[in-house]
């Protein structure tokens, strides 16, 4: 009989929370989202959410779209995850933070021989 590898992730709200679940390496963010809405732990009721599409998963400082299997990731078995779970409604464009924050300052990417 063969087992199926689980990955172990640890979910950290914003308010410092936490929790662990198990989850397949062919599991997505958003199937992710939609386990943990559909399980929301009882001691988590003050940050509960409307949809379990808001969820949002940040791992390594990134934010994870929808159809990102953990297995894509290479996390780890037998391992504990680290990843941190927020209500968003919409996901930052890739790089537009860089690009918006280069505007305000007027930097640019050039450089200046003397």
């Amino acid at each position: 009989m063969r087992i199926n590898p689980q990955i172990n992730l640890r979910l950290i709200l914003v308010s410092g929370k936490t929790k662990e679940f198990l989850f397949s390496p062919n599991d997505s963010a958003a199937d992710i989202a939609k386990h943990v809405y559909d399980n929301w732990p009882m001691d988590w009721e003050e940050e509960q959410v409307s949809s379990p599409n808001i969820l949002r998963l940040i791992y390594q400082g990134r934010f994870l779209h929808g159809n990102v299997t953990l297995g894509a990731l290479k996390l780890p078995f037998g391992k504990t995850t680290v990843m941190h779970l927020v209500a968003r409604e919409t996901l930052p464009e890739p790089n537009s933070q860089g690009q918006r924050n280069r505007e305000k300052t007027g930097e640019s990417n050039c450089c200046v021989i003397l």
